[in-house]
């Protein structure tokens, strides 16, 4: 039977807070452990890879998986990176590469250098869809898809969503383009966008077309991520709400809601959207 799993980002629990002082690692795991998420997710960029290693023991005592969010800024960045992907026993190893080439076939040897070093230690690399990455657009992605058959993603399409600065409803071949990078996405990210911000708000009433819109891009996702994959794998879904200045703040530089309540409310979103998706395939008798 298929299996999914949510994870809460690390990032996501940093508070920024002009008052209150951060919270500690053995607090903000404690946090997420006591909350019933499945594992974290962990941002390293080379210099900061003794930073999370230290957190390493916390996911053992925790009984917590790890994902692990690779930001190459070379392309010598890799190497260093995935071998602390394998000591965290990853179980999604994502990359949100900070090299950019301008064009496509300028981009194909470095995908295939860092593809082949991840092949090599047994580690099955995703490249994740984010703007001021390697994968900066929509439409640069797709070309890349369409070079790299077997390139798989992350999904996080908050990114293509403000990039592309869709309108509402979402046509139909707007909704195909997405199709495309949802048929080949392996691990899929959660915040909901709007076509000027990166991140808004979940109860707003104004923010209402865009939360409808984002919790069917995830069913949309989630419904292909079954179909393509066996009977016993598990699905991973990221919480990752960031902090300002991904979440809006006021003048007094507070934010506008819970951060941390509204990763539970998308939580509880998308596990109803995967238990929908069982009724229907029970229905349909797929």
């Amino acid at each position: 039977m298929q299996k999914l799993e949510i994870f809460q980002s690390l990032w996501a629990m940093e508070l920024r807070h002009p008052e209150l002082p951060e919270r500690s690692h053995e607090q903000n795991f404690a946090m997420i452990a006591e909350a019933g998420y499945d594992g974290v997710c962990l941002d390293p960029a080379v210099d900061e890879i003794e930073k999370y290693r230290v957190t390493l023991p916390l996911l053992r005592q925790h009984r917590l998986k790890s994902m692990v969010n690779l930001f190459p800024r070379s392309r010598r960045d890799m190497q260093p990176l995935l071998a602390f992907a394998k000591e965290a026993e990853a179980v999604k190893v994502n990359t949100i590469a900070q090299v950019t080439p301008v064009s496509v076939a300028g981009a194909l040897p470095l995908i295939y250098r860092w593809m082949g070093e991840a092949e090599a230690m047994g580690i099955d690399l995703l490249f994740e869809t984010h703007r001021d990455s390697l994968l900066n657009d929509l439409y640069y992605t797709l070309e890349v898809l369409d070079a790299v058959p077997e390139l798989m993603l992350t999904a996080d399409l908050s990114h293509f969503v403000l990039e592309r600065e869709f309108q509402l409803p979402l046509s139909f071949r707007d909704r195909g383009l997405l199709q495309r990078i949802h048929d080949r996405s392996d691990c899929f990210q959660g915040r909901v966008a709007s076509r000027e911000q990166i991140q808004i708000q979940l109860d707003f009433p104004q923010h209402a077309p865009w939360v409808a819109l984002f919790r069917q891009l995830w069913k949309d996702g989630l419904r292909s991520w079954r179909k393509r994959n066996a009977a016993d794998a598990t699905c991973v879904f990221l919480c990752e709400l960031g902090p300002p200045s991904y979440a809006i703040t006021d003048a007094r530089r507070l934010e506008l809601s819970d951060r941390w309540l509204e990763a539970l409310t998308i939580r509880q979103w998308v596990r109803e959207l995967w238990a929908e998706l069982e009724r229907e395939e029970r229905a349909g008798g797929v």
